[in-house]
């Protein structure tokens, strides 16, 4: 992602960072707006009046991996077996 700066409430600096932080758990991925980043990213596009596509392919692919990233934690964690239990203290 060269040269694409994202600037959020929480964060700013270029997407590939954002993207390292989340992963790593130094950011929450609850308090990343995804809709915002794309919006971003949309003006940066226009701003460089040609589209780049291995920029563009980039871009998708590390949205769609914050947006897998957010739809993981928002489901509930399976629940254990019956009779499975932790180990003992």
């Amino acid at each position: 992602m060269d040269n694409i700066d994202i600037h959020l409430e929480n964060f700013e600096g270029p997407l590939d960072l954002l993207m390292h932080l989340i992963r790593k758990s130094n950011l929450d991925i609850y308090d990343i707006p995804i809709s915002q980043i794309t919006a971003e990213y949309l003006s940066a596009l226009a701003l460089m009046k040609s589209l780049n596509l291995d920029v563009a392919g980039e871009f998708l692919v590390m949205a769609a991996t914050l947006m897998q990233i957010k739809a993981k934690m928002l489901l509930p964690a399976p629940e254990k077996p019956e009779g499975e239990e932790g180990p003992d203290p």
